[in-house]
């Protein structure tokens, strides 16, 4: 898969405790491109197992809830 075939972008939101603002939750989305004809089987295991592979995930899992959705398209 070409580089430009992939993006994402990130939002994080934060939340006022005491008079501090802390970040709780971080939300990706990604846009892909897969060629046609691919299994998109593969594609949904990756996208549903990326946060427990993730080393910065696992980091802050205890304290910042992350989300994600993804838009899927074939290559043409």
């Amino acid at each position: 898969m070409a580089a430009e075939a992939i993006s994402a972008t990130a939002e994080g939101f934060n939340e006022m405790r005491g008079r501090v603002p802390v970040l709780t939750r971080i939300h990706v989305h990604y846009l892909l491109q897969v060629p046609p004809g691919a299994p998109r089987d593969k594609v949904d295991r990756a996208l549903e197992t990326h946060v427990s592979k993730c080393p910065t995930a696992q980091s802050i899992e205890d304290s910042v809830e992350i989300t994600w959705t993804a838009d899927i398209t074939e290559a043409q």
